[in-house]
């Protein structure tokens, strides 16, 4: 098998979605390919190769319907001006569909089909909304009947709700942790911005504006830097009377993409390219779709087995906060030192533009380990539908 290497990692600034006030959004009046192609543009450039060197593009979409259908993922790598030559597919994974385009990537160049490709994905929450917002979304009524009924859809279907039943099941948790958690996601990311880490991965972005400007967006638009623990924790239940999960305690709607250049280790020494990490394994697990936000757990367990890797043996993690009861619920079934998990914040904070969010993660974790000289990271998230993924990389 053959090393895999990350080499560059790119992505544009989250905006704030806002599906029913579209103007709202600074990403209005561009595209979620047109984003993605953004990323597309600037990992050949970034890397120091060009864009023919790249043999496979994998582009992740959590909702691939309307104007984010990708044509097989080629909308992007046109839009782009890559060569008509180069491969491109589509994956859906929901939330973890990024995660899954580099676990594929990974696989294609580790068995040799593939020496250069890049993994990446992308979300327009304002111009695509996800679920019930969006009239092109068609959940099967079937799987509401009681034939179905321990699948618990009517729960399943909201994640909102499956956040809910995840907190009342785990039974340890409060709601004042979910609120101190999402207070320190937005401290952290905050901080992280103030130092200008951010600066180190994303790529600004031209935006044109409903009064005919032009904004230059270089920051994510819903952290908060201001926002304190009594405001978070005065917001009213989001999904149910007398319920624990609220605006404050869950991640925003966004807009975005992210990619990742990966090359293998032949690649990596002809080229004399500089990676920011290796990648060594992952693992995907199913879980009830009532409880989808478990999922990190029985994927970060059968990918450290895969590698033959412990919790201890990893230096850093990145738990995508969907919901603050994730990443909590996660490090106590795991056992993790919590201060080793989000430490430049997490979705609550920066965004979560669904099929964006599992590049994020790995290239922000690359980053981390080189920063602080861990050895070892994992970055997993929950997905829609019941399920977890998680991919494990190390430091070069």
């Amino acid at each position: 098998m053959e090393e895999v290497y990350i080499v560059e990692y790119a992505r544009t600034p989250f905006s704030r979605s806002r599906p029913k006030n579209p103007e709202r959004d600074v990403f209005h009046r561009i595209r979620g390919d047109e984003l993605m192609a953004m990323v597309l543009e600037k990992l050949p450039e970034r890397a120091g190769i060009e864009k023919k060197d790249v043999g496979r593009i994998l582009v992740g979409c959590a909702f691939p319907v309307s104007e984010n259908w990708a044509y097989g993922g080629k909308m992007s790598a046109l839009l782009a001006k890559y060569p008509p030559e180069t491969s491109t597919s589509l994956v859906d994974m929901q939330c973890a569909s990024s995660l899954t385009t580099t676990a594929y990537a990974y696989l294609e160049i580790a068995t040799g089909n593939e020496e250069i490709m890049i993994s990446g994905g992308y979300e327009h929450m304002t111009r695509v909304p996800m679920g019930a917002d969006n009239p092109h979304v068609d959940r099967n009524p079937k799987l509401l009947t009681e034939e179905y009924r321990d699948y618990r859809m009517e729960i399943g279907f909201i994640m909102g709700l499956t956040a809910e039943t995840l907190f009342e099941m785990a039974g340890y948790l409060t709601k004042e942790d979910l609120d101190r958690w999402s207070f320190r996601s937005h401290q952290l990311a905050a901080k992280a911005l103030r130092e200008g880490y951010f600066r180190g991965e994303i790529i600004p972005v031209e935006a044109p504006q409903a009064d005919g400007s032009t904004l230059t967006v270089d920051s994510d638009q819903s952290i908060r830097p201001d926002t304190t623990l009594e405001q978070i924790a005065s917001l009213p239940p989001a999904f149910k009377p007398g319920g624990v999960i609220t605006a404050g305690n869950s991640s925003p709607l966004n807009a975005g993409a992210s990619g990742l250049l990966l090359a293998s280790k032949r690649k990596v020494q002809e080229l004399g390219l500089e990676p920011l990490a290796k990648i060594i394994g992952y693992g995907t697990a199913g879980v009830p779709p009532y409880i989808m936000g478990a999922g990190p757990v029985p994927a970060s367990i059968k990918a450290l087995e895969k590698v033959g890797l412990k919790v201890g043996d990893i230096d850093y993690w990145e738990i995508n906060e969907a919901f603050a009861v994730v990443p909590l619920y996660t490090i106590h079934e795991l056992g993790i030192e919590p201060e080793r998990v989000n430490v430049k914040g997490g979705a609550i904070a920066i965004g979560h533009p669904l099929a964006a969010s599992g590049a994020r993660l790995i290239g922000t974790l690359a980053r981390i380990l080189r920063e602080k000289n861990g050895d070892y990271g994992i970055a997993t998230a929950c997905v829609g539908g019941g399920q977890g993924a998680a991919v494990v990389i190390e430091r070069v």
